[in-house]
């Protein structure tokens, strides 16, 4: 008698997959994911085609996850203090995220195509939330979206890199934040 799919394996391989990749990506083999997922390796290749394809199912899940606080968000400054939360709960996540993110980012060009929202959908996200507190169109405010990203991508990779002092990183997320309500009161005088 043929066996039957198990409707719960994808999400088993990508939670053991999830546990491993946060211990660094070299831990990630099909080997050790089909002995932390409770499976073996042929039933994972039935569900994925390989150990890139899980990785990319990974970074999607967390460009989601990254997106859904975001987008709870009452305000940008919000957004950005949703953003940096994130981060620094999920340090490793979030620099093998952008290790692969850099990728897209750097092939990007403004442009609102679905597939564009399908791939940056916090990107998007802010335009649209940009629009709805200063006015103006979205794509109105890419250049003061782009600045806000640096600001927030750049003080997440600092405090998680350790480069800040222990006690002045209160104080640089204090003045990030407060750059973040400078940079929107001045946009919103344009």
């Amino acid at each position: 008698m043929p066996r039957r799919p198990d409707p719960s394996l994808d999400k088993r391989v990508l939670d053991a997959a999830w546990r491993l990749w946060k211990g660094g990506d070299k831990r990630l083999s099909l080997r050790s994911l089909a002995r932390a997922a409770g499976t073996n390796t042929p039933a994972i290749y039935r569900h994925f085609r390989g150990r890139k394809e899980i990785l990319r199912a990974l970074l999607l899940r967390l460009r989601h996850d990254l997106y859904q606080r975001m987008a709870a968000s009452a305000t940008m400054v919000d957004a950005f203090d949703a953003y940096l939360d994130f981060a620094l709960h999920h340090p490793r996540e979030y620099q093998m995220f952008y290790e692969h993110q850099y990728e897209l980012l750097a092939k990007w060009r403004p442009g609102r195509s679905a597939r564009d929202r399908e791939k940056l959908p916090a990107f998007f996200w802010g335009l649209n939330k940009l629009a709805d507190e200063l006015g103006g169109s979205p794509e109105s405010h890419i250049p003061l979206a782009v600045t806000l990203w640096a600001l927030v991508h750049g003080t997440a990779s600092l405090l998680i890199s350790r480069a800040v002092e222990e006690e002045l990183e209160a104080e640089m997320r204090a003045e990030s934040r407060r750059a973040v309500r400078v940079l929107m009161d001045a946009a919103a005088k344009r």
